[in-house]
């Protein structure tokens, strides 16, 4: 009885994952790639080509002892003005993430001069497309696919408890 009830448990267990765990699509952007944030880097031709999305994050790599991370106003950033940041994200060890979860755009630039020689970024975060719609299927009923299905299924799922049953009193 007590190998029965185990089953059921992991079943119920299984299926509580399926549906209740969200599906994670967020990105960690590796800012400058492989070069990371420093100066000399166009980050405008890297941010070009890529979709930021709420739910992604930045990570930026850079010298802990020289550059920060620092997020301002548009006016701030397009003139390198570091006085007023919105948001300091410099943690102080070089390995710093600024999450994008709000829909609007972010501007990032390094304080310290470093700005004037192409440390900043802006990026424009957008909520994630939906996913694609699956069409609709038209079979008539009692066709072979629908035979199948019900035929290897349900077997299928008694074959996996019986497994399990068996493992469970053996271990």
């Amino acid at each position: 009885m007590r190998a029965g009830m185990t089953v059921a448990a992991a079943a119920v267990l299984v299926v509580a994952m399926t549906i209740l765990v969200p599906e994670v699509d967020a990105t960690r952007w590796i800012v400058g790639a492989n070069q990371g944030w420093t100066n000399n880097v166009n980050y405008t031709i890297w941010a070009k080509d890529k979709h930021f999305y709420n739910g992604d994050w930045l990570f930026f790599v850079y010298d802990r002892n020289q550059m920060n991370v620092l997020e301002v106003n548009k006016t701030d950033y397009e003139s390198c003005n570091s006085d007023h940041p919105l948001h300091n994200w410099t943690t102080g060890a070089g390995r710093d993430v600024v999450p994008l979860n709000v829909t609007r755009h972010y501007y990032i630039i390094s304080g310290k001069g470093f700005c004037y020689g192409g440390m900043k970024l802006a990026v424009r975060v957008e909520n994630p497309p939906p996913p694609p719609s699956a069409s609709p299927i038209k079979e008539k009923s009692g066709t072979p696919s629908t035979l199948y299905r019900g035929q290897l299924v349900l077997p299928a799922v008694f074959a996996i408890g019986a497994v399990w049953d068996a493992f469970v009193r053996f271990w």
